[in-house]
């Protein structure tokens, strides 16, 4: 697999819909190529305590930012046809699906890898598998944990050791 869209989101409560942020990036051809990060106006829009703790977004952030439907038509372009990648993709996809099904969009069925799960597989020496120590492994050095654009970045690094460049540990920035 040399062509996919990693994929993260934060969320404004325990309402998998409260996407709240969004970050994608694109790598063709075993190489990152683009990047997309929004902030998204969270549905149900309210935000809990241990949520704004974890990402640092609050309403404050998001009043004036898009709805979901909006900020996906940009998105869309970027990963047709792509399969999509996530560190715990069950999260991401199942905040994808119900963030779909809150706003009555049909949802396309995209096909997600999950790096979470890889990465056990292929790391079992890692003290843990959390996105940032696995990222570290990998040769990046997340600078925004929790950051929906940082942590899709970190994901990229690690699906293209694991699914594009097994033998090579490479040193990667992300450029903000």
């Amino acid at each position: 697999m040399r062509d996919f869209a990693t994929i993260d989101f934060e969320t404004a409560n325990k309402n998998a819909s409260s996407v709240c942020a969004v970050g994608v990036v694109v790598v063709k051809n075993g190489e990152i190529t683009d990047q997309f990060y929004r902030l998204i106006q969270p549905e149900p829009n309210y935000y809990n305590y241990w949520n704004t703790k974890c990402h640092g977004i609050t309403a404050s952030n998001t009043d004036n930012a898009l709805i979901f439907p909006a900020i996906w038509k940009d998105i869309e372009p970027l990963i047709k046809g792509l399969p999509l990648i996530a560190h715990n993709s069950s999260f991401d996809e199942t905040c994808l699906k119900n963030v779909f099904r809150t706003y009555q969009m049909d949802y396309p069925n995209y096909k997600f890898h999950c790096t979470l799960k890889a990465s056990r597989k292929h790391f079992p020496d890692l003290p843990n598998h959390q996105l940032h120590t696995v990222s570290k492994h990998c040769g990046y050095e997340m600078r925004n944990h929790h950051e929906a654009l940082d942590d899709a970045y970190a994901c990229a690094i690690i699906a293209i050791k694991l699914f594009v460049k097994p033998k090579q540990l490479v040193n990667y920035k992300l450029d903000l």
